[in-house]
């Protein structure tokens, strides 16, 4: 398979990739807009059964008075043989409803911008071109594609990651997530895993002028343990703690009898998660003040993405692929999680930021280089070409 080939035909499909990108960023798709998100699933269904997927379509179901959310989409595409890939990429953004409106897509200097043309709808939809271009070519060497394109990841999918996981191990030799590239241009393989803490004191209420020291101070407590806490950064290699949140007290005057933490903790290692995780609870277990009462909850949302014998030979085949297309390819971590830290949870070799390259997610000024829309997504179709004959 020549990824020049492919390249030829993404490049006479340019400019449909340019008004179906529009097409989606016009949509307000925020997690918590399931209209919107399913608006692009439905866009995306519809790109599945005319491509000849078979296509499940999954609704959430609320529980316990939770926030309702979009569906959740899975594209099924068998080939005549070799290995099952899976992909993944999310259909929702960050931004609250009316942003389209206020900030519409829009081109300039060969930059495309708009609320989620970088967080990823540049790379969900790049997925289903890479995929129409080996179709045209006539490549079906794969065992199958698994495409999954999920409503909640913002959010750290908690209505896809079980399937996520699921269909990693049920269904994948591969795992190719859709991420953009970083702004330099570099994948992605490996990320941090993300753990967050919910602490909560809980002390004893007292006039703080009349007879503070029957009081308790669930604040003075908490301080305490932001200290200790902010004093784990750097304890491993690449550890991050972070207290994002403090709330407490009610007036100056009432020694405070409640107080709480909200705390993130990122590891690039499994082990050294664990490691930080248990000190986390060790800190918790211990108080200054005394009669106060600490209560941890926890939340592992991702697990490591670490870089494995399998993901770094999927590295050296998109860097080969990109050196037939003409351009040199780096791969790095990062900090911030994806899906694709689920599916290497699974113990599935995976690659993420295969999308264009693009940056500032999350903001106004978020940016698509549409200059890379051809290469990359040529880069992504000749990768899944190559990997689906892997052993």
């Amino acid at each position: 398979m020549d990824p020049r080939e492919l390249a030829r035909v993404l490049e006479r499909r340019f400019d449909e990739y340019v008004e179906a990108l529009r097409e989606l960023v016009d949509i307000d798709s925020g997690s918590f807009t399931p209209e919107g998100v399913n608006a692009v699933a439905d866009r995306c269904q519809r790109r599945f059964e005319e491509g000849g997927w078979k296509v499940e379509r999954i609704p959430h179901r609320p529980r316990g008075g939770g926030p309702q959310l979009g569906d959740l989409l899975v594209g099924r595409l068998e080939g005549s043989g070799g290995a099952r890939i899976l992909m993944i990429g999310h259909m929702d953004t960050v931004f609250d409803p009316g942003t389209a409106a206020r900030r519409p897509f829009t081109i300039e200097g060969g930059v495309a911008r708009g609320p989620g043309v970088s967080d990823m709808k540049g790379g969900l939809l790049a997925g289903f071109f890479a995929v129409e271009a080996l179709q045209e070519v006539g490549f079906d060497g794969f065992g199958r594609i698994t495409y999954v394109c999920n409503p909640d990841e913002e959010i750290g999918s908690p209505f896809s990651r079980a399937t996520i996981a699921e269909l990693a191990k049920s269904e994948a030799d591969v795992s190719l997530v859709l991420e953009s590239a970083r702004a330099n241009g570099d994948i992605v393989s490996a990320r941090k895993g993300v753990t967050d803490f919910r602490i909560e004191i809980l002390g004893r209420a007292a006039h703080a002028g009349v007879e503070p020291e029957k009081g308790r101070s669930a604040i003075l407590e908490a301080a305490h343990k932001v200290v200790a806490l902010q004093g784990l950064n750097g304890m491993w290699p690449g550890v991050t703690v972070n207290v994002g949140v403090i709330r407490g007290g009610t007036r100056s005057n009432v020694v405070p009898e409640r107080c709480e933490l909200h705390v993130d903790l990122r590891s690039p290692a499994e082990a050294t998660l664990a490691a930080a995780e248990g000190e986390v609870r060790r800190l918790c277990g211990e108080t200054v003040v005394p009669d106060v009462t600490v209560r941890v909850d926890a939340h592992a949302w991702h697990r490591p993405m670490e870089k494995t014998e399998g993901t770094a030979r999927l590295v050296a085949m998109a860097r080969g692929v990109a050196r037939e297309l003409g351009f040199e390819l780096r791969d790095a971590a990062t900090g911030g999680a994806s899906d694709a830290n689920t599916t290497a949870a699974a113990g599935v070799p995976t690659l993420d930021g295969l999308g264009p390259v693009g940056g500032d997610d999350h903001s106004p000024a978020e940016w698509l280089d549409l200059a890379s829309v051809v290469p990359r997504t040529a880069l992504l179709a000749g990768l899944i070409a190559r990997a689906a004959q892997e052993d």
